[in-house]
């Protein structure tokens, strides 16, 4: 037997002498911070910028969850600054045995410190990383700390993460809680407008998640109202006229049901919730609320010490395990199924459901930075305990509510069960991935996903054009023909009788339904390009349906764009401009639109273009002609390169979910059944749309 040999290795290393301890840099401080702001809170563009109101919201949040506040206030203040305040404990002033300073200080200034690693600061919380607050003093060119404390009154300021001065006690006070005031840094993040809607969206849903805790968000940009920095008070008490929102709700997650399923029919009366205590010392608990209605879609709302987690986590599992579980056996019991093949699935007993299922821990695990999957193992035991108990309870003591919640899910099983040879011929392992490419699809060469992309357009004429004048190297191009089946309430065979769905499922390349992987995406920029016309966009809104209850990850992960074809081509003498706006068109002739009459109009035969002669400057005679594009297919193929496909030059909006359940709440209105709903939404928003009459 030959012995195995073991070969020299070829690498040699080049010789250098630069490398030493001198090379290595030791960041001090909070200066890693401002260094890769990326790592600590994401991103430097607008969720970058939001998530530090978030960041020092979630410790006046925690103080009310641990029951020492009730009361949070986020007030808008002109020049971009930002004031939070809470009726909490306040924070610790003392000196700091480890530091030697004020424990202010230590906490605003240091990565890793906080109450909240141990100790008797918290049971639970949502910051457990420690490096909220000094974060944001981090990236922020102002902050300013108020603590109101066992009757005195304390200040410390800081300018990007370092101190001014020592904490300074500047007057007594009966009151407590703290009052942090800060402006981010325009050099971090170039755009420091923050948006007073987003920060609302995200309140609401807090004010939900902790009962009794009264949440006012202010917008005070436009008040010269002075505040005094010497008094612990809420803006909202001084009656100032100015744009805000107070939340306050009794009803924790029932209310929340409640408000997800506003425009929805539920099927049974009593909304099912409990909460339950699993640890006394720690604190831990697990809290469920949900109620099924008239629809096949699942609304599933996840938070883990009140941090929402888009892509569920351990608490879910344990949730769906004791749904189907407890259905299962309650129908077995009451003779409605009688054998294994009549068994609810998972997916029969999550449609028209909606539920939120929240976990406080003590020592919480995510996975992965942005905290948007729970890691938790124990997690799972919590909630399939406590909730498969309860809801097994609920059913047996509301007789009428369990009838109604079986007969859905009954219905639910017999749709699968008469579609399942439709769904197997295009879901099985590997059916769509071996199906030949729509042979309307004109593929990019590319093979790679990060450098190709997918052009949606609306008709033949518009895909021939788009054919013509693409990059063939990386876009691909596939034309849909007419308007795409609504299918926000037709279920997953159905849509996939469809040809234009099955074509656009195939050329995507993840598959769909239970073999949905993102992995397999063929595209990494996926663009929707239609006419900017009414039907143009009632198209768009349908792939948008598709997208967003089929292919979420996609929208997720940043991957789906809107093209802005241009509205006009404007010839002004012997240049030629494009205008995506009426604005925008009125500068290039050079007159608002209420003067545009002031231009001499001059008669033509070509379609959709108006010429004009400057009246005003009759020396120059400067000739003008508009063309209205109606449609793509209108341009020729290097005006569409030039203006919609070219990288250098186009205009896409990336499309993305800030507030999952606004956006779910707004398809279900605009593409639903529920037609008073709908006729009430567009009467209550005609006043904002942009017609082209």
């Amino acid at each position: 037997m030959a012995k195995n040999k073991v070969e020299k290795e070829d690498f040699k290393p080049k010789k250098s002498s630069a490398y030493s301890a001198e090379s290595i840099t030791v960041l001090e401080g909070l200066e890693p911070v401002r260094r890769r702001p990326g790592m600590y809170i994401g991103t430097t563009g607008p969720d970058g910028l939001h998530h530090l109101v978030t960041e020092i919201f979630d410790n006046s949040r925690d103080e009310a969850m641990g029951g020492f506040a009730n009361r949070v206030e986020i007030a808008f203040l002109p020049d971009n600054y930002i004031r939070v305040t809470d009726n909490g404990r306040g924070i610790p002033v003392d000196i700091h045995k480890q530091t030697k300073v004020s424990a202010l200080e230590t906490i605003m200034t240091t990565l890793h410190a906080g109450g909240k690693f141990g100790g008797n600061g918290y049971k639970v919380s949502g910051g457990l990383h420690g490096v909220g607050a000094s974060v944001v003093n981090a990236l922020s060119v102002f902050m300013r700390v108020e603590v109101y404390k066992d009757g005195g009154i304390y200040v410390q300021e800081y300018s990007k993460g370092k101190r001014k001065a020592a904490v300074k006690k500047i007057g007594n006070s009966k009151e407590h809680g703290t009052i942090i005031t800060f402006k981010p840094d325009i050099e971090i993040f170039k755009n420091i407008d923050l948006d007073f809607n987003r920060v609302v969206h995200h309140m609401r849903q807090q004010a939900y998640l902790v009962k009794s805790l009264k949440i006012s968000v202010l917008d005070l940009r436009e008040v010269k109202t002075k505040i005094k920095e010497t008094e612990i008070i809420y803006l909202k008490d001084l009656k100032i006229e100015a744009p805000s929102m107070t939340f306050k709700f009794d009803g924790g997650l029932t209310s929340l049901i409640k408000f997800y399923n506003h425009n929805q029919k539920p099927i049974h009366k009593n909304i099912f919730y409990v909460e339950k205590m699993t640890n006394e010392s720690s604190g831990e608990s697990v809290e469920v609320a949900l109620q099924y209605v008239n629809d096949i879609t699942a609304r599933i709302m996840p938070f883990a010490n009140n941090i929402y987690q888009s892509e569920g986590g351990t608490h879910i599992t344990g949730f769906k395990t004791a749904l189907t579980r407890t259905l299962n056996n309650y129908a077995k019991k009451n003779n409605i199924t009688k054998n294994g093949e009549d068994a609810f699935t998972g997916d029969d007993v999550l449609e028209g459901l909606t539920v939120v299922v929240s976990v406080k821990l003590r020592e919480i695990q995510f996975e992965g930075q942005t905290k948007a999957k729970l890691g938790s193992v124990e997690a799972r035991g919590m909630v399939e305990s406590v909730f498969g108990e309860a809801f097994d309870i609920f059913l047996e003591e509301n007789p009428e509510d369990a009838k109604a919640i079986i007969n859905k899910v009954v219905l639910a099983l017999r749709a699968r069960k008469a579609a399942k040879a439709a769904k197997d011929s295009v879901l099985r392992k590997g059916a769509l991935e071996g199906m030949t490419l729509p042979g309307k699809l004109a593929d990019c060469q590319s093979k790679s996903a990060t450098e190709s992309e997918l052009f949606i357009v609306e008709g033949d004429s518009a895909g021939g054009t788009a054919k013509t004048g693409r990059d063939r190297k990386t876009q691909a191009i596939l034309p849909l023909r007419g308007k795409i089946l609504n299918i926000e309430r037709a279920r997953l065979d159905r849509m996939l009788a469809s040809e234009q769905i099955k074509n656009l499922v195939v050329a995507l390349g993840t598959a769909i339904g239970d073999t949905f992987d993102i992995e397999k995406l063929r595209y990494h920029k996926i663009i929707i390009a239609t006419d900017a016309d009414v039907d143009g966009a009632h198209i768009r809104t349908l792939i948008l349906t598709l997208l967003y209850r089929y292919f979420r990850p996609l929208i997720d992960s940043g991957f789906i764009y809107i093209a802005q074809p241009p509205l006009y081509k404007i010839k002004k003498g012997k240049e030629i401009f494009y205008a995506y706006s009426d604005d925008e068109k009125a500068k290039i002739i050079g007159r608002p639109d209420a003067e545009i009459d002031e231009l001499e109009s001059i008669p033509t035969a070509e379609v959709e273009t108006e010429e004009y002669r400057d009246t005003k400057n009759e020396t120059r005679g400067i000739k003008i002609s508009v063309q209205r594009y109606k449609g793509l297919g209108e341009m020729n193929a290097e005006e569409l390169w030039e203006t919609t496909m070219d990288p250098a030059r186009r205009i896409l909006k990336q499309i993305n979910v800030i507030e999952a359940s606004e956006a779910d709440d707004i398809f279900d209105v605009l593409m639903g059944s529920d037609v008073p709903s709908r006729k009430s939404f567009i009467q209550s928003n005609a006043k904002l749309a942009t017609l082209d009459i």
